[in-house]
């Protein structure tokens, strides 16, 4: 296997990094020929854009180019697994799809910031995989990324699990000013939530506590009763991730039992309310409010640790292995993470991810069946190669055979199927802590089980519960007996409606985090909340939420 690597520039100008992102940092459109997606190429009159494309290629139809084809693609470089030009990834659809890669690797810490500056200069390989809902907007109104959604005719796999799996209203929500949607997410036929608090079990066992939590209150006990029963922790719960805010994880993964938004959950700090049919600010919510009472009381009462809100993941791993906490938030891998640490640490500790608990808003659930997925660069509608290009995409991304190769490799290769259809990886390969001890690694050494390849991690529920341990299938199964939140709708802001919006939303955003942080300090006392709120609309929260119903009312009514 062949592949030519770029590696993308390592630094630019302050001026013109300033002067590429200030290009590229509006969005929107005003239709199909407006500014949304530049001129690029009718999807009807693609004759010129068919070499290597298979005319019969559909839904169950092995991909493979009908002559040799190299598609351009930014890699994000995992430090866990480094870009090797030697994997059998590469080299298996070399030999079997007739598809090479010319390849720009930019850094995993580096990944934003680069990928904003090649898409804004307008150089930008024509795939770009690792992209999240709203990524893209920035870059719509340049005319640099690609409309996509005016190309799905040639994804028959995306088509097919969109419309059997009902997910067209999620993929509705990408839909931009001119009614096109600018990237396509990666998708799951049922929601694969994964974050939550983790607890040691045994002493949570030990303390006469047996069930998890049903409610967030009843959480709050379980905590104190812990406490009472071990003298010797610091604190029931100590928390994690808060580059960005505090308590990023946790807050989002609770946040819609309260109703509300909050944590990585937060984006665009607009909440749809289905009642009245708008959106609120986030942020000056009374379940927001309500939010941070509740994490505010289990400051007060002791049994949360004051530093959960602001310190590194590091020292809050370390005083759960070291004893001094009995809970930390999780997800299905990062135990493992901590499993480790305890066995380093000569410590038999036994520990669950708990099943979200319920709250005043009820027993929800805020994980949605979409995921990161690619966007294209508007070059890519000229090459020779397009409809190839999509087939291969749609192939490798959506179809049941191409997330099974991504996932698991090839078969008598790196994995095998028993009898009963369970797929074994080979002894001397682990992921996942699969095969605890093998000395190769699925993806660090054959390049399969790529977050770049993979994006839904199989897609189908089989496909996704294959290599997962039974307490995480256990954890998914009861997080999805909850009821799923409400999906809003789409804010098509026009490109002058989107500069203006942004400047408001991260201003905002700004405030309400270190606000967030205070109130659960106790450092604001929540009989300020009135005056906080003030100090929101200050910063033009009545103009920004007032925009986005526009925006909505005028898709809705052009949608109507």
């Amino acid at each position: 296997m062949t592949t030519t690597h770029r590696r993308a520039f390592g630094g630019v100008t302050a001026a013109a990094l300033a002067i590429t992102l200030a290009a590229c940092s509006t969005s929107g459109g005003n239709g199909a020929g407006g500014s949304g997606g530049g001129d690029g190429v009718d999807p009807a009159d693609l004759e010129d854009n068919m070499v290597g494309a298979m005319e019969d290629y559909d839904v169950g139809t092995t991909f493979e180019a009908t002559e040799p084809i190299e598609l351009p693609l930014l890699y994000r470089d995992h430090p866990n697994y480094p870009l090797q030009e030697d994997w059998m990834f590469f080299q298996e659809l070399e030999e079997n799809q007739n598809v090479t890669f010319d390849i720009t690797s930019v850094p995993l810490s580096d990944w934003t910031q680069r990928r904003s500056v090649l898409v804004g200069a307008g150089d930008a390989p024509d795939i770009m995989p690792i992209t999240y809902a709203g990524d893209e907007t920035q870059f719509v109104a340049s005319g640099t990324i690609l409309p996509i959604s005016d190309y799905v005719e040639y994804m028959p796999n995306f088509q097919q699990k969109v419309e059997e799996w009902g997910l067209q209203e999620e993929i509705d929500q990408n839909r931009q000013a001119d009614g096109k949607y600018y990237m396509i997410p990666g998708l799951h036929e049922q929601p694969k939530p994964q974050y939550s608090i983790v607890i040691r079990q045994d002493l949570f066992e030990e303390a006469g506590i047996t069930e998890d939590p049903e409610t967030w209150d009843e959480f709050a006990e379980q905590l104190q009763t812990v406490m009472d029963a071990h003298p010797e922790l610091d604190y029931g719960f100590s928390d994690r991730w808060n580059l960005n805010g505090p308590m990023e994880a946790t807050l989002q993964a609770a946040a819609p039992n309260f109703g509300t938004n909050a944590g990585w959950g937060y984006g665009d700090g607009l909440t749809w309310q289905p009642e009245s049919e708008e959106f609120v600010y986030t942020g000056a919510m009374d379940e927001y409010r309500s939010l941070l009472e509740y994490f505010h009381g289990l400051v007060e009462s002791g049994v949360m640790d004051p530093e959960s809100v602001s310190q590194e993941d590091d020292p809050a791993i370390a005083k759960f292995t070291n004893g001094q906490s009995a809970a930390i938030g999780g997800n299905d891998q990062e135990i493992l993470t901590y499993r480790q640490n305890f066995e380093d640490a000569g410590v038999d500790a036994e520990l669950r991810l708990i099943t979200v608990p319920a709250g005043p808003a009820g027993n929800i659930s805020g994980t949605t069946r979409t995921e990161s997925g690619l966007m294209f660069a508007s070059s890519a509608a000229e090459s020779e190669n397009f409809v190839a290009m999509l087939q291969f995409v749609d192939w490798l991304y959506y179809s049941d055979e191409g997330l099974e190769f991504a996932k698991w490799g090839v078969e008598g290769e790196t994995y095998n199927v028993g009898d009963d259809g369970t797929r074994t990886l080979v002894e001397n390969i682990d992921i996942n802590g699969l095969n605890p001890g093998a000395p190769e690694a699925l993806n660090t050494d054959y390049g399969f089980h790529n977050g770049v390849f993979m994006p839904a991690h199989g897609s189908t529920v089989d496909l996704v519960e294959s290599m997962l341990r039974p307490e995480v299938i256990e954890f998914i199964d009861a997080m999805n007996q909850k009821e799923p939140a409400v999906i809003p709708p789409p804010i098509p802001f026009e490109e002058m409606e989107r500069e203006e919006a942004s400047l408001h939303q991260q201003s905002l955003q700004d405030h309400v985090m270190q606000n967030t942080a205070q109130f659960i300090l106790g450092q604001r006392s929540f009989d300020e909340w009135d005056q906080y709120v003030t100090e929101l609309e200050g910063q033009n929260m009545q103009q920004y939420v007032d925009m986005a119903n526009e925006a909505y009312q005028r898709g809705f009514s052009e949608e109507e």
